[in-house]
């Protein structure tokens, strides 16, 4: 089916395109027109004015609709997805917190079942553990933390392909072979839960670990020992030039001032939003998977208050908040919610940005930045007429 989008603000690679056009032919993008002719057979979508942006790739969610990832289920996969894409993600890798080894095994057979459906969301499995600093646990399931194990994660690998990025603390025992090894299977490996200082980046860089989990997060800045200073895992990623982070951007787990300083030294090349939401965000639920975890202040946390332990939001509220709030140029703020998750993860040739012959993943955003309709794949699964 041919859709013409027109009359409205495009973003593409090179800049804000006035009054063009986008053309989708069934789920690719066909065209991308600086002009408003009519295209034969085509339906016409009038814009009205509203921007027209890439989706958003989301590449750290545990859940959302009131349902979570670490159930396993197809029917918790689907209520998940459908809830987010609402709010104008278009791509996602679920991610299951720290699991048992059959959770993890149940979770990547839901995945690749839905990796194998024609024009399907779901780009692979990101594992947020368990392989964690115990002393940095936050809103992980304790009891399942532990050390890398190789008699865990290897016949892990080789028995799926579904799971694409796995995020561990380079600082303990073992995690310079499991990241090594890992990375060697093409996998993002990245920095978590951690009391890593400069060294212990370096060499995790150097192992393959080359991204760092909800940064700021979960990892201890600039801090003293006695009477010595010494530079903590932020400052030390920030050290390391070629290495991409992302940011919660819902103004709750990082301060607006934060992101905007994020944004500053790492680049848009560099940043990617998540919103590392549970299942009650998009949702009317007010209960987590998680029993332990409370809603409060518009944020999900351990109920002694202990740590923050996830978000409510969904991907709207990340470009509002980075945009309003942060005083991010929402050009940039839609290269991050797309183009760099996209490059992170190495799915750049068919996702992130609006160009001929990529997936017809497409979000139009009024003037408050509210996502009014959502194309995934060609199909228009939020309709603002």
């Amino acid at each position: 089916m041919l859709v013409q989008i027109i009359n409205g603000k495009i973003h593409t690679p090179q800049g804000w395109l006035k009054n063009g056009s986008v053309i989708i032919n069934d789920n690719k993008i066909l065209e991308v027109s600086n002009c408003d002719l009519a295209v034969v057979g085509a339906k016409i979508v009038d814009a009205k004015g509203m921007y027209i942006v890439p989706g958003g790739v989301e590449i750290h969610v545990h859940g959302g609709g009131g349902r979570d990832f670490m159930e396993g289920s197809e029917d918790a996969f689907r209520t998940a997805v459908d809830a987010h894409m609402q709010h104008g993600t278009t791509s996602i890798f679920p991610t299951l917190s720290s699991s048992s080894i059959p959770m993890i095994r149940a979770a990547a057979a839901t995945t690749e079942k839905l990796m194998a459906e024609k024009d399907s969301p779901v780009l692979g499995l990101h594992l947020e553990g368990h392989y964690f600093n115990m002393k940095m646990a936050g809103g992980q399931i304790p009891e399942y933390i532990k050390n890398p194990d190789p008699n865990e994660y290897i016949p892990l690998l080789e028995e799926t392909n579904c799971i694409k990025r796995w995020d561990a603390s380079p600082e303990l025992p073992g995690a310079i072979q499991f990241g090594k090894y890992v990375s060697s299977k093409g996998i993002l490996v990245s920095v978590a839960h951690t009391q890593a200082e400069f060294e212990d980046i370096r060499a995790g860089y150097d192992a393959g670990y080359t991204h760092a989990t909800h940064f700021y997060n979960a990892m201890p800045g600039f801090h003293k020992k006695n009477e010595y200073k010494y530079e903590g895992t932020v400052e030390s990623i920030y050290l390391m030039d070629d290495m991409t982070v992302e940011a919660i951007a819902d103004g709750i787990h990082v301060p607006p001032t934060i992101l905007r300083l994020i944004y500053k030294v790492k680049g848009v090349e560099k940043t990617a939003l998540i919103t590392d939401a549970l299942a009650c965000a998009a949702s009317d639920s007010k209960v987590a998977f998680d029993p332990r975890v409370i809603i409060e202040d518009g944020v999900c946390k351990l109920a002694d208050r202990s740590a923050l332990a996830g978000s409510i939001a969904t991907m709207d509220r990340l470009i509002q908040t980075m945009t309003f709030q942060a005083e991010v140029p929402l050009f940039d703020v839609c290269r991050m919610i797309s183009e760099t998750p996209a490059k992170i993860m190495g799915v750049y040739d068919r996702k992130g940005s609006l160009e001929r012959g990529k997936d017809a993943d497409i979000l139009l955003l009024d003037k408050n930045l509210d996502v009014r309709a959502v194309w995934a794949m060609g199909k228009m699964v939020k309709n603002f007429e």
